[in-house]
């Protein structure tokens, strides 16, 4: 009796590699549907999606820059991450749970192939925070007052860390068998993360802050695009490649030990490498010269453009808001009297970059005469800040001499400030540093901010209460005498015919 061996032939042995594959991407297929219908990934996808619908109408107050934008979409998906990382960690220990595993071995697909089906899941999620971070972003490029550029590679990283979630889960179920695994590994991801993001405050350079998923800045101040000094694109490769080599790790783990799994493993651990290595340098030097330009010496990289008596230099980006600037500057100098009704204003934008999106410096007041300062932002509270430092310089002619001023002029640098708004007394709460219309209070400008006196709010809001028809011809036939050194509050309030305050001039 003998026995004949018959080899495969090569044919067969590529057709059923085929029909594999073919089982693989139907499992993968059959797996992304149930992890996207998965109660918390659905209820994680809900609040993000509520999140974007309830932050974006007060992104930037309706005028945003697109490069805090770009930012911005980091966070959100942080929620559908969360549920990603747990129920893709449950789905590969399903089978587990049920005691299916025995049963593996009578399938045409091998263990290490089903791995590979759970890895593919997870990237119809990613591609569905990747739609809902266009979403968003799409929202704010749409606003009327959007400036600025945003960058691939920031918005790269939101679908970029729910993958990372993702695969990492599917490597943590091949590891460590438990259930109990995922969730103590997220909250030793929450510890690790608020100590990088705590030990590298304030150090817009540091290697170990690119470590986590998501790192923002703390700074307010919107920077022009070309300053922010990220290395986003390099981040985005770090993100890539850690999450391509948790899936080809999970792989390898469960068997897949071919060499098309080795040498993709490889690349992957040279694409994170190489991106971890380049997120880690410093900040290039160009870039810190071009902040300290920026900062110290604006006008070597600013356009100019008049509008009505005013000149407005400002960074490129920031140009369109020119004419916005000017409808303020035009309303607060026409309720000017004497030379000041005629005056050339330059106005210039200004902003410390040095520090980069960490820093928060303040902006020194300028002591150019007639020159006033405006930030990057524009809208809420920022639209009487700037009105403010108009008027602040059509009476002091400087806002170097704002520092100190503690008269009855203050009375009159509020009124052209906020008397031509639809809503003036709003308007005092919203630049005033407590949100008060009563008492004393810091008034808040581009620079430093002022003080107003308990008196001095009580006249101006008896001045609101009179009518700018009424009082507006009054501060032109009494100008020289309201804008003079040292006239006190209740000169002022009897030249403008209203109560005079009980209280002295007395600033805190």
């Amino acid at each position: 009796m003998s026995a004949v061996l018959v080899s495969t032939p090569l044919s067969a042995r590529a057709e059923g590699q085929r029909h594999s594959w073919a089982a693989v991407l139907q499992l993968a297929r059959f797996e992304a549907r149930k992890l996207l219908l998965r109660g918390p990934v659905l209820a994680m996808f809900a609040l993000y999606v509520g999140w974007i619908v309830w932050r974006m109408p007060s992104n930037g107050n309706g005028f945003p820059a697109l490069q805090d934008v770009d930012r911005a979409t980091q966070t959100g998906p942080l929620l559908p991450a969360l549920a990603v990382l747990l129920c893709a960690n449950q789905a590969v220990l399903r089978s587990l749970r049920q005691d299916t595993d025995r049963h593996f071995g009578v399938l045409v697909l091998e263990p290490w192939r089903r791995t590979v089906a759970h890895a593919l899941s997870v990237v119809p999620v990613a591609a569905l925070t990747a739609l809902l971070v266009a979403a968003q972003f799409t929202w704010a490029v749409l606003e009327p007052g959007s400036v600025g550029h945003g960058s691939v590679g920031e918005l790269l990283v939101g679908p970029l860390t729910v993958l990372l979630a993702g695969a990492v889960g599917v490597l943590l179920a091949r590891v460590v068998r438990s259930p109990f695994a995922a969730p103590m590994l997220l909250v030793l991801a929450f510890f690790s993360t608020v100590f990088l993001g705590t030990a590298s405050t304030g150090d817009d350079g540091s290697a170990t802050r690119w470590l986590v998923p998501v790192v923002g800045g703390s700074s307010s101040v919107s920077l022009p695009s070309d300053l922010l000094g990220r290395p986003a694109a390099w981040h985005a490769l770090y993100l890539l490649g850690l999450a391509l080599t948790a899936a080809l790790a999970a792989v390898l783990v469960n068997g897949g030990r071919t060499k098309t799994v080795a040498a993709l493993l490889v690349v992957a651990v040279g694409a994170g490498t190489w991106g971890a290595v380049g997120q880690a340098g410093k900040v290039p030097t160009a870039t810190v010269t071009a902040r300290e330009v920026a900062s110290v010496t604006p006008e070597k990289v600013q356009s100019c453009e008049r509008h009505g008596r005013a000149t407005y230099c400002a960074y490129p980006e920031w140009m369109p808001r020119a004419t916005t600037w000017a409808n303020v500057t035009d309303h607060v100098q026409s309720l000017t009297g004497g030379t000041a009704a005629r005056e050339h204003l330059l106005v210039r934008q200004r902003v410390d970059a040095r520090y980069g999106v960490d820093g928060d410096s303040a902006i020194q007041p300028s002591p150019v005469p007639y020159q006033v300062t405006v930030g990057t932002g524009w809208g809420g509270p920022r639209v009487p800040e700037f009105a403010a430092a108009v008027s602040s310089v059509l009476v002091l002619r400087s806002e170097k001499a704002a520092e100190q001023m503690c008269d009855g002029r203050m009375v009159t640098i509020m009124w052209l400030a906020l008397s031509w708004q639809s809503d003036p007394v709003a308007e005092l709460s919203r630049v005033r540093l407590d949100d008060s219309v009563t008492g004393s209070a810091l008034v808040l400008s581009p620079t430093d901010p002022m003080s107003m006196t308990a008196g001095q709010t009580a006249v101006v809001r008896e001045l609101f209460t009179a009518g700018s028809t009424s009082v507006a011809p009054k501060v032109k036939a009494h100008w020289a005498e309201l804008t003079a050194p040292k006239v006190t509050t209740a000169r002022v309030a009897d030249l403008l015919g209203v109560k005079a305050p009980a209280e002295a001039d007395k600033c805190d």
